[in-house]
């Protein structure tokens, strides 16, 4: 194929994980990892290792297991946070030390409390430190969009002198319209010395839903490195979402000189996957991943569709993944079957004690659920990655009754560090009945700030995957938890976000 090689840099778990709530375990980071793999994803961002000791392991182990993709760490441009970032990425096959630093007036000014003069120094200087432990190196002017012209091309100039391989331009506000974005990655590709020596990257936010056509203006440009997250997540609005980048470029090659290698059958998993495990649900009509994407209600629509598909889609609902998981095991199926469905999924057991756990929890579901489709299974080996140690609060039993004219009852067991304790509540309705008695062993001081529900899959004996957001001295924390009694899988999506919280604070007991 003689079109160009469009990179596709992920970082779902570094950007991505930024969203308030979006906070993941080591083990999260490590299913995210294998699928992103899977995709054939070039680069993936696995997190920024100086911010905590829990994002450094979490790292560490990505570049542990990772044999195909390039896995980058991110640095803030000091010799500290390059170093921490070298020792996280040091076991990976492929790795890249991302170092950014801002090159805006507001943010000279400002936040760094520089000189223009020492943040060229500074960026020269970091990106130098950084070729020491790898060759591939990229370097960000954080705020890009809203710097002068001619000061960044000076700074970038002067990091490809010192050794960056990769220069990405970010979007870090979300300000820019696409035919400036276009024309700034024109101007400096024109303008910079030996820009034909470097790969040209996009990193745009959706402040004003134009993260994906910004960054497909730059690629038009001559970008060859898109940085995107998994269903768009991120801070704020969220950043370019991959899933529409990828599907862009491949739909529209008449347009475009380029192509991924993302394998797009792997891109609905991923969509699944990531929602899970952040709690994040994905709108109905996202494109590409939304559960209505490929719907058609209009009868004029269904009618074309089916005389010729082509008549209302431009895709194929299987090329990225819809329709390729149906039903996959129920109760007769065994333990052999389990395990490797789970393999296929990428869902890697880490011992025989936690696949016994997870088939015994999968035989209780069957026998409740007459068909068990992937995502279940997803849903119940979410909770199974949960380490015995960050399990404080468990689960034991529990009861609620709700009758009209009556207030609603929950009684609740849990196991509290290894005790056993008990409440009874009253309260609006069942699940603040549940929550009620919870609070009333645990006394956690959390201030709930999101309660929603999801049916997993479609039919009245679905499951039900219920999202608690918790908010703890600024420490922000989704739970998630899934049972086919929707006041079960509340009560355990709010002790997954318990756990979280004292895991979080445990790892990190300094952050504010």
């Amino acid at each position: 194929m003689g079109t160009e090689h469009l990179i596709i840099f992920d970082t779902t778990m570094r950007d991505g994980e930024q969203s308030p709530g979006a906070t993941m375990t080591r083990e999260e980071k490590l299913r995210i990892a294998r699928q992103l793999e899977r995709m054939r994803v070039d680069v993936i961002e696995a997190g920024f290792p100086a911010a905590s000791n829990g994002d450094f392991e979490a790292v560490h182990s990505v570049a542990s297991i990772i044999h195909e993709s390039t896995i980058c760490g991110l640095s803030r441009a000091n010799e500290k946070d390059i170093r921490r970032c070298a020792e996280a990425i040091a076991p990976a096959p492929r790795k890249r030390i991302h170092t950014f630093l801002a090159t805006s007036r507001i943010h000279m000014e400002k936040k760094l409390r520089m000189e223009p003069s020492q943040v060229l120094e500074t960026a020269v200087n970091s990106v130098r430190f950084a070729r020491g432990f790898t060759d591939d190196v990229e370097f960000s002017p954080e705020d890009a969009g809203r710097s002068d012209i001619d000061f960044l091309c000076r700074v970038l100039e002067a990091v490809i002198k010192a050794g960056a391989t990769t220069l990405n331009i970010p979007d870090t506000v979300g300000y820019t319209m696409p035919e400036q974005y276009g024309s700034l990655i024109r101007t400096l590709r024109e303008r910079v010395p030996n820009a034909d020596k470097v790969i040209w990257s996009t990193h745009c936010h959706n402040d004003l839903g134009l993260a994906a056509a910004n960054s497909l203006a730059g690629v038009m440009n001559g970008a060859r490195q898109v940085e995107c997250t998994i269903n768009g997540l991120g801070e704020r609005a969220g950043n370019a979402a991959l899933e529409e980048i990828v599907m862009a470029v491949r739909t529209r090659q008449d347009v475009f000189p380029c192509d991924t290698r993302i394998d797009a059958t792997q891109i609905v998993p991923a969509s699944r996957l990531v929602a899970g495990i952040t709690g994040f649900a994905v709108q109905p009509n996202k494109a590409v991943v939304g559960a209505n994407a490929f719907a058609h209600e209009s009868g004029i629509h269904q009618d074309g569709v089916l005389k010729n598909r082509e008549t209302y889609e431009i895709m194929r609902a299987q090329d990225v993944g819809w329709h390729a998981n149906r039903i996959v095991l129920g109760k007769l199926s065994g333990r052999n079957a389990f395990r490797t469905r789970l393999q296929e999924l990428g869902v890697v057991v880490e011992s025989e004690e936690i696949l016994n756990a997870a088939f015994a929890r999968f035989k209780e579901l069957a026998d409740r659920k007459h068909e068990i489709f992937d995502e279940d299974l997803q849903a119940l080996m979410s909770d199974e990655t949960v380490t015995p140690q960050d399990e404080h609060f468990k689960l034991a039993s529990m009861s609620a009754h709700s009758e009209t004219g009556e207030a609603p009852q929950a009684r609740v067991t849990l196991t509290v560090g290894g005790v056993q304790m008990r409440a009874e509540a009253s309260g609006s309705g069942p699940v603040d009945a549940s929550f009620k008695a919870v609070e009333s062993m645990v006394a956690s001081g959390a201030e709930l700030q999101l309660y929603s529900v999801n049916s997993i899959t479609s039919g009245t004996e679905s499951q039900g995957e219920v999202t608690v957001r918790l908010q703890r001295a600024g420490r922000i924390v989704n739970g998630v938890g899934a049972d086919t009694d929707i006041v079960v899988a509340s009560v355990k999506a709010y002790l997954n976000a318990l756990n979280r919280l004292q895991s979080v604070e445990r790892m990190n007991p300094q952050e504010g």
